[in-house]
């Protein structure tokens, strides 16, 4: 895969420019909204939820944030990498070049647009009054987990979205499902001994990484890295054993 990537490397680059290009296309504020959108969510957020669940919880804007800024990240990976392939249809039809750079773009535009609201959640964290640490330089373990689980996903969303076009109806409706499962706004000790339930959830599972880090200045234990390791590598293995067996397929459908 990386030998294509660097022979099709201007390509790449170029769809990777297009993409991030195309998503603030026609605004007035441009590229600001990679840090004003989530900024709003969060105020709204914020407002709504403050009364019914942070009463007594220290930091709790730096805790929402965490939940959304995970969420935002790989929902836009995701959708955008759903669409990569048909979007890019009258490209692959005619040349000659792996599919799979179609998808990868989509991520990196994604990646690109969540480091910029990375750094505004470090600086949310300063203000409010969260320490920082070595320890912070662990976060890029879950980052890196974060990129292969989601082009697994889009890989199999992908290659779905070519022959079901109704796919794109269900997967909002399964966003909708995972954000309230995801505690992003909520405690999960609330649960008791059924909290445990929630790490079944590879979303839950990264965005609890980043505030076991964050807000409570703990390095997760060995097991838990490796549960992180193991929602990345199965997700990629299938995008990519979706993508293999479907590959010759898609041209028909498209």
């Amino acid at each position: 895969m990386m030998e294509k990537i660097q022979k099709y490397q201007f390509l790449f680059s170029e769809l990777v420019k297009r993409d991030f290009k195309q998503k603030y296309k026609r605004t007035s504020l441009g590229m600001l909204w990679s840090i004003l959108s989530p900024l709003l969510n969060l105020l709204v957020m914020r407002m709504v939820f403050t009364v019914f669940f942070a009463k007594d919880m220290e930091h709790y804007t730096t805790y929402l944030f965490s939940g959304l800024l995970v969420f935002n990240y790989f929902s836009e990976s995701t959708k955008g990498g759903m669409s990569s392939l048909m979007a890019n249809a009258k490209i692959f039809t005619k040349v000659n070049v792996p599919k799979y750079l179609f998808l990868l773009s989509k991520n990196v535009s994604a990646l690109i647009n969540f480091g910029l609201t990375l750094g505004i959640y470090f600086l949310f964290c300063l203000i409010d009054g969260v320490s920082f640490g070595p320890h912070m330089l662990t976060l890029v373990f879950p980052v890196i987990c974060m990129v292969l689980f989601n082009i697994g996903v889009g890989m199999v969303l992908s290659a779905l979205f070519v022959f079901f076009r109704d796919i794109q109806y269900l997967y909002d409706v399964f966003m909708t499902l995972l954000r309230y499962l995801s505690a992003i706004f909520y405690t999960v000790d609330r649960f008791g001994n059924y909290q445990n339930l929630f790490l079944l959830n590879p979303v839950y599972t990264y965005i609890r990484y980043f505030r076991l880090v964050v807000l409570e200045h703990t390095i997760p234990s060995l097991s838990y890295h490796l549960l992180c390791i193991f929602y990345a590598a199965i997700m990629l293995g299938i995008g990519c054993w979706f993508y293999k067996k479907y590959n010759h397929q898609f041209l028909y459908y498209v």
